[in-house]
């Protein structure tokens, strides 16, 4: 007697392959031979596999409903530029008639190698991953052979060596533009904030400043700088006006990772008595709601975040049409914003405020 619900395993088991071809045979991705791709197929429609349908009156192959998963560590919330980002990509999918399941990947999910709960892989045809930036679970989802595309990744990834896209915002050259124009108003000792190996886009931002600092002739002052694991920013209310206290001297300013930690440092400086944008300068990144009434106003970075969000549906909608095409790595374009906390570029760029 058939069992009441097939998995791949299951198609797997029947035709004696390993589930990861079988995988990559339904969802047509990989390099598995026609021969192998039909056998799966067949087996499929014998099974009665639910990702098929198979109508006997018409004898045609027909798709069930269209599903893609979005796995996340945490869902955002209204101030992360992920939350416009799933608006977005949302609108974009539902457009082509797929359907969008959010899937929350808890630290033990992670720790252990295995995928949501409720994450159904016979029922999924794309996989979007935001903010997901442990390298040994990225494997484990690119190895489903299912369509992918990250949405940011892990600091240390060798696109070689990564089976999905990637999508992220432009953060190089925005933050050594906002660098650079820190050094030609005067600023000499300037500072980094934030984790430069907690995800690709901290890594780039890091890259940016040091670029900036090293055309300029500038060392880069490690003292100065905060660049602790990124967990201990939010571990305890605290931590950082501690690290701060530590600090046996402050630069002229600081370039932060995003524009929380910015918040949280002027916060931090305050408690140290040290006045923002009197005594140091700060900018930020993301262009959060907080970076507006945090005051001073902080100078930072807008995300198209809504446009990202239609750039990466269409991304994944791209590589399940056309699952062998090279894989793409993406940036979209970001602008700096420039507001009190750094009043000399103000006087400097009045069009940008």
């Amino acid at each position: 007697m058939a069992k009441e619900k097939v998995t791949i395993q299951d198609i797997a088991d029947a035709l004696g392959i390993s589930r990861n071809t079988a995988s990559k045979a339904l969802n047509d991705s990989g390099n598995i031979p026609d021969e192998t791709r039909n056998r799966v197929i067949k087996k499929a429609i014998e099974l009665k596999y639910k990702q098929f349908a198979y109508m006997e009156n018409e004898h045609v192959l027909t798709k069930a409903p269209s599903n893609i998963a979005l796995l996340t560590e945490n869902l955002p919330n209204t101030s992360h530029f992920g939350s416009m980002l799933i608006s977005g990509l949302e609108k974009r999918i539902s457009a082509e008639g797929y359907n969008l399941s959010i899937h929350i990947v808890r630290e033990v999910d992670q720790d252990s190698l295995t995928l949501p709960n409720n994450f159904d892989i016979s029922n999924v045809d794309g996989i979007i991953c935001i903010e997901l930036f442990n390298l040994k679970y990225t494997q484990l989802i690119t190895d489903l052979g299912i369509p992918t595309i990250f949405i940011d990744c892990a600091s240390d990834i060798c696109y070689p060596e990564f089976h999905a896209d990637l999508l992220l915002m432009e953060n190089e050259h925005s933050t050594y533009q906002l660098t650079r124009k820190l050094i030609e108003s005067g600023y000499n000792h300037i500072g980094f904030a934030g984790d430069y190996n907690h995800c690709k886009s901290f890594n780039e931002r890091w890259v940016g400043y040091q670029r900036a600092m090293l055309e300029a002739g500038l060392q880069v002052d490690p003292s100065q700088c905060i660049v602790d694991d990124d967990r201990l920013f939010f571990s305890k209310p605290g931590w950082l006006n501690e690290r701060v206290s530590e600090l046996k001297s402050l630069p002229d300013a600081y370039v932060c990772a995003n524009d929380f930690i910015a918040v949280d440092l002027i916060r931090a400086l305050r408690a140290r008595s040290v006045k923002v944008p009197q005594d140091i300068v700060i900018c930020g990144f993301d262009n959060a709601p907080e970076s507006r009434i945090i005051e001073p106003a902080l100078t930072t970075v807008h995300i198209y975040s809504n446009e990202m969000g239609i750039k990466a549906a269409e991304m994944l909608l791209s590589r399940i049409d056309l699952p062998s095409q090279p894989y793409q790595v993406s940036h979209i374009v970001t602008k700096p914003i420039i507001r009190e906390s750094t009043p000399t570029l103000m006087k400097a760029n009045p069009q940008t405020v």
